[in-house]
């Protein structure tokens, strides 16, 4: 990673995606492991006469508050925190962990108290973002764990990363590269908009679903970085048939292998897995919301072109297709409510196809339309 990496990073981030302007108060939350591209943000919302607000972690500090916190501890909610999430105009969140498997081995019951923290720290950034009243930016920093996840050294993950969000040397304008996405992807939304129903054929599924009056969010750096998927919320009932995942799915830091689902009436109703299926069974269990799909995609981001064990690149591949289970984002017209959002992801860039309203509009990784 170079400085000038950082700087076209930060450049996306304040300029483009949360579009900073004077005034701003602008909460940045990451870990101090993140500390070059914490202090090209820093600067360059400075230069935009805005507030910037540290908002840190240390490295292993889930680990800690694992090890030495109370249960009372761990479900209070920190009010530097609270604030960023329900007042602020921007929030900024960088991950960096050290360590993406520190909670592997933790009690499902103490992890719950602090994951309902984080969960309701996301329902206000969800429905503030949806109101337009916060302007937020989820992304990661690339640290030796993320290599290590991806089976990668730190220097060609760093390089997959940086590409991928085209904050890298080969891109002269990383603005302008993420306006002309938005402006190509939001042909994809105009030409399904008003449409119904939605068939995806091929090896590893045959699945229907409606998305009637639903809305599909152009998904191009604006939220997440790196991006590139197109996605909404399909309607609850309406999925029907069955789906097995290309790539393993990841969720709290283990690895559930060769998941195959089946639906009726939108609710999972067969699941299995050949690695740690008891883990996926019982994240299935955790309430009325997370057997039901809560987001239907389609990622368009070719420089990710491997399976990194990182759903935030993973989920934007090119050719692929994903769904979450659980939550929905109320700005898609969904109605589905979880604490869980779990993304899994299926290749379709061989003998594949999406079909809507019986027009073939998906081939083999590439649209048709």
């Amino acid at each position: 990673m170079t400085d000038i990496n950082s700087r076209k990073f930060a450049q996306i981030l304040v300029d483009y995606s949360t579009a900073v302007k004077p005034g701003d108060r602008v909460a940045i939350r990451s870990s101090t492991n993140a500390e070059p591209v914490i202090r090209a943000l820093f600067q360059s919302v400075l230069e935009h006469e805005a507030y910037p607000h540290l908002v840190l972690d240390l490295p292993d500090h889930n680990d800690l508050m694992y090890a030495h916190a109370s249960n009372d501890l761990l479900s209070y909610t920190p009010e530097f925190h609270r604030i960023a999430f329900e007042e602020f105009d921007v929030l900024i969140k960088v991950k960096a962990y050290d360590n993406t498997r520190s909670l592997s081995h933790i009690d499902p019951a103490r992890s719950a108290l602090l994951e309902g923290v984080e969960a309701n720290f996301i329902k206000s950034q969800m429905k503030r973002g949806a109101s337009k009243n916060l302007r937020w930016m989820s992304t990661i920093y690339p640290t030796h764990a993320y290599a290590m996840e991806a089976e990668m050294s730190l220097s060609d993950f760093q390089d997959l990363f940086y590409r991928a969000c085209h904050a890298d040397e080969n891109t002269e304008n990383p603005v302008a590269y993420w306006q002309c996405v938005k402006h190509d992807q939001a042909e994809f939304v105009k030409w399904i908009s008003g449409r119904d129903w939605v068939q995806l054929r091929g090896p590893n599924v045959d699945l229907s679903l409606s998305v009637k009056d639903r809305k599909f969010v152009n998904a191009c750096g604006e939220h997440n970085l790196p991006d590139g998927e197109i996605y909404t919320g399909p309607v609850e009932n309406s999925a029907n048939g069955w789906v097995r995942f290309s790539y393993p799915a990841v969720y709290q830091g283990r690895i559930v292998e060769d998941v195959e689902l089946g639906f009726e009436n939108g609710k999972v109703v067969k699941a299995s897995a050949k690695k740690n299926e008891e883990y996926l069974l019982a994240t299935l269990e955790k309430d009325l919301g997370a057997r039901y799909i809560g987001e239907f995609a389609i990622g368009t981001n070719f420089e990710i072109n491997r399976f990194t064990g990182n759903i935030l690149l993973d989920e934007k591949i090119g050719g692929s297709f994903h769904i979450a289970l659980g939550a929905g984002y109320p700005e898609t017209g969904s109605v589905n409510q979880s604490a869980i959002h779990w993304d899994m992801i299926c290749d379709m860039r061989q003998d594949a196809e999406i079909i809507v309203d019986g027009e073939i509009c998906y081939r083999n990784g590439e649209f048709t339309y």
